[in-house]
């Protein structure tokens, strides 16, 4: 039997979502050390409509960080499905990594947020800011 897709958020202004939103919990991934802490995920909104986005994370005391940039997956949609763009290694930017970034929980007020996406490997909680 076929999964059922994912609901996601409608409607989402960005400029409300832009800023640092920390990580309370997330399903382990390869992208994330294990003991990575204060893992945080900056936004800026870009003129052009994109998002920058620094994802950072301190391990034995030592900041590790990736920037690359998100926009919607389908510009006509209010479905809250973005594509995040990185390149790694961050210092050659030579290959883009693509993935998926689905809001999948947004209070009203823009202080939690449950991101994830289609595969179901990968889920992000992140807390008041």
């Amino acid at each position: 039997m076929a999964k059922k897709e994912m609901e996601v958020v409608k409607g989402v202004d960005l400029n409300r979502y832009m800023g640092r939103w920390y990580e309370i919990a997330s399903f382990p991934s390869r992208f994330q050390p294990k003991n990575g802490a204060n893992t945080r995920a900056t936004y800026t909104l870009k003129e052009d409509g994109t998002v920058n986005v620094l994802n950072e994370t301190w391990t034995d005391g030592k900041r590790g960080y990736i920037e690359g940039s998100a926009y919607k997956a389908d510009p006509n949609s209010d479905e809250a499905k973005l594509k995040v763009k990185f390149y790694v290694p961050p210092f050659l930017p030579i290959i883009p990594v693509v993935g998926d970034y689905w809001v999948l929980y947004l209070d009203d007020d823009y202080q939690y947020a449950l991101i994830g996406q289609p595969s179901r490997k990968y889920l992000w909680a992140n807390p008041p800011r």
